[in-house]
């Protein structure tokens, strides 16, 4: 029997949100931007809100100057949606482990009073799904005081930890319109495609991959089809793995947990990749808290973690969150992953980028830019890959990590870089 359901207005919905309280907002796909900008419109009876969140999608109205006073985004993590407002100072930005934001919540270090979400219609039983992004919205509706959906057809119902009954919600809000989507599979050219080749290269039949998220990772799946019982327990995932699967190279009937599911805790792609997970019950949309834990990661043999950076100094420190102080991204789960990866039995973390940025900048530099995060240390680093091929730094000194490094930079900076190496270690 269908549980009945009743649906307010935006402006019943949001009107218990008040001054001086702290909102979560779901992220991702799943960003509620039709409430967000309802929201906005009651910006004349809030003042200081805090609006936290991971990356968010399309135009989320509070972002605006004129709402400074009403609405402050304290990020954690930054996306284009909220850059502009991050870097001009009516907005902040939060480092931390995309494991550890759970216990942000948790612990009431940042203790959540609404959590806003998109979710699926009910179904029979009353159950709606948080969709592709469960990631830390699982833990947001867990904890949050109050809680307001967005009842949406096109968020699919995925398997895993993303259900949550309609009765725990104070207020839903049904609304149609297609989920955000992002197609890197578009962004990725020929350097990216090399360096594709490279990273499938390194990795062995039977292994287990994250991905992170951009036009690298998808352009190593295209390199894979030739490849045998690969696995995926990651953080993200992509369109690019559902060619995989339906070819049987991505099968995960070798992992050590959860094998014959993909594990990921949010999805992000083209409305192909949502309708393919919608009710498939060979994914897992899991919690971060675990997803992401290095201890959970390290358990499957072969573990892949693939992940980009700004830029990679010659010793081998991985900015990958800023340009210099312009906070660009965010440290999320690259160094849960990259951990992970090292532990594992076979375990191979690589950090991918091209040799240059699109305006020929170079990536491998003698030093970071100055107030340039950290977000992976040298001594977590082992192997950086480029279009010009592998370097392995785990357990190199220095100077060894600067050569290694000069040997897949761009041809016409490796000058520049040896004659750094040597002003700094007196030999090359």
């Amino acid at each position: 029997m269908r549980v009945p359901v009743h649906y307010d207005s935006p402006q019943e919905a949001l009107s218990f949100i008040q001054s001086n309280q702290r909102i979560y907002i779901h992220g991702s796909a799943q960003t509620p931007t039709y409430l967000l900008k309802h929201l906005a419109n009651e910006a004349h009876r809030l003042q200081n809100v805090e609006v936290v969140s991971i990356s968010v999608y399309g135009d989320i109205f509070i972002d605006k100057p004129e709402y400074r006073d009403h609405f402050r985004i304290n990020s954690l993590f930054v996306s284009a949606s909220v850059r502009e407002a991050v870097s001009e100072g009516y907005a902040d930005y939060v480092p931390v482990f995309l494991s550890e934001i759970p216990e942000l919540f948790r612990q009431n270090i940042l203790p959540i009073d609404v959590a806003i979400v998109q979710v699926s219609t009910p179904d029979s039983h009353g159950y709606c799904s948080l969709g592709v992004s469960v990631d830390i919205a699982r833990s947001a509706v867990n904890t949050a005081k109050i809680i307001i959906a967005q009842v949406n057809p096109h968020v699919p119902r995925t398997h895993g930890d993303g259900m949550i009954h309609s009765s725990r919600f104070r207020s839903m809000v049904y609304c149609e319109e297609p989920l955000h989507e992002a197609n890197f599979g578009e962004k990725a050219g020929p350097i990216e495609n090399q360096i594709g080749q490279n990273i499938a290269g390194m990795i062995e039949d039977g292994s287990t991959l994250q991905m992170g998220i951009g036009a690298i990772p998808d352009a190593v799946l295209k390199c894979l089809f030739s490849h045998k019982n690969l696995g995926v327990h990651t953080e993200m995932c992509s369109d690019g793995i559902i060619d995989l699967i339906e070819k049987d190279v991505i099968n995960n009937k070798c992992k050590n947990i959860h094998p014959n599911k993909s594990v990921s805790s949010f999805a992000l792609g083209t409305n192909k990749l949502y309708q393919y997970v919608n009710d498939n019950p060979a994914f897992a949309f899991l919690d971060v808290d675990y997803v992401n834990d290095p201890h959970v990661i390290r358990r499957n043999d072969k573990m892949i973690s693939i992940n980009s950076a700004i830029e990679v100094d010659i010793t081998g420190q991985v900015c990958a969150d800023s340009i210099g102080t312009h906070q660009f991204s965010g440290v999320g789960g690259q160094m849960d992953f990259m951990r992970g990866a090292a532990l594992s039995n076979g375990g191979k973390p690589i950090i991918a980028i091209p040799s240059r940025t699109g305006k020929g900048v170079p990536r491998i530099v003698p030093t970071l830019k100055p107030g340039a995060g950290v977000v992976t240390t040298r001594a977590h680093m082992h192997y950086v890959v480029t279009e010009f091929g592998v370097a392995y730094l785990f357990g190199k000194n220095l100077r060894q990590r600067a050569k290694a490094l000069i040997n897949i930079s761009h041809p016409d900076d490796r000058e520049m870089l040896e004659r750094s190496c040597f002003e700094r270690f007196k030999q090359f």
